[in-house]
């Protein structure tokens, strides 16, 4: 295993009963994840995934019947912070939420009450958490990926697929692979990840993928240069960006001279990072 699932852990779906619900729900099943269950108020009873999996009306019910642990929403984004709070007051501990559009006021308060219920928010608006040969949680294309002993942590779900697909071009495995969301507000950063990495014996180094807006890479960066032991190779992307224009995510901006590139880069440079010109070099800049 490596860090956040592994094939113990019991998954359900919130708002599997949709079109992106039950086709994710296919693909993490035919990966060999283990879903139990999935949740839409209205449709309980019902069965889905060529009669697969068994639909609750309640994430509660589904919990106590199934034992899932894990939940992955594809809830509209007009009901998936009530979506959230619904599977963390069911006693869920890792929730992956691929909706996007989720309200920025509704993370202030929503991170907050995560935080007291001990309960792991990946996203919203993420591509979701893979672990060669033992899970797969939300829409990372499962194949992408071969088991090793790299850590990838992304802002970014395309940069993650990229890197993916580039490592396994050269031969190299994956211990997990977290693409963190990219909202203003995420529930798990950058930095999160790597304690993560950091802590865990599966993983002999990392790649960090980032991108202009936000703090997170240099916040990463103080943390690989005070407690990191473990190898870290970055890529940055954004360096031709226009300032004042949201590119791809809501976070993807750059606001006067903040969530430059540049910046991102000399941080990580001066912690330590290896820094790679391109996708395509990351290969090169691993141990």
């Amino acid at each position: 295993m490596s860090i956040l699932i592994d094939k113990d852990t019991r998954v359900l779906v919130q708002g599997i009963t949709g079109r992106e619900g039950i086709s994710y729900t296919s693909r993490m099943l035919d990966y060999g994840t283990t879903v139990v269950a999935g949740v839409t108020p209205g449709k309980g009873g019902e069965w889905v995934a060529e009669g697969k999996i068994p639909v609750f009306e309640s994430v509660r019910i589904a919990v106590e019947a199934t034992g899932a642990n894990t939940s992955v929403v594809f809830v509209p984004s007009r009901f998936a912070t009530d979506a959230i709070y619904e599977a963390a007051d069911a006693g869920i501990r890792l929730i992956v939420c691929v909706t996007e559009g989720v309200p920025v006021q509704d993370m202030v308060k929503l991170r907050q009450y995560l935080e007291m219920k001990y309960c792991r928010l990946i996203g919203p608006n993420c591509a979701g958490v893979l672990t060669p040969g033992e899970g797969c949680l939300g829409v990372i294309p499962n194949r992408l990926a071969v088991k090793g002993d790299i850590g990838v942590a992304s802002r970014s779900g395309t940069l993650l697929f990229e890197a993916l697909s580039i490592l396994k071009r050269h031969g190299l495995g994956v211990s997990s692979a977290v693409s963190v969301g990219g909202d203003h507000i995420c529930g798990t950063e950058l930095v999160d990840l790597l304690e993560m990495f950091e802590a865990d014996p599966h993983t002999e180094q990392v790649v960090l993928l980032g991108e202009i807006g936000s703090r997170q890479e240099e916040t990463a960066a103080e943390f690989i240069a005070r407690k990191m032991t473990k190898p870290v190779v970055g890529f940055i992307t954004g360096f031709f960006a226009p300032p004042d224009k949201t590119i791809g995510h809501a976070s993807a901006l750059v606001d006067g001279k903040f969530g430059l590139a540049r910046e991102k880069v000399e941080a990580l440079q001066r912690a330590g990072a290896r820094l790679a010109a391109s996708l395509e070099d990351i290969p090169n800049q691993l141990v």
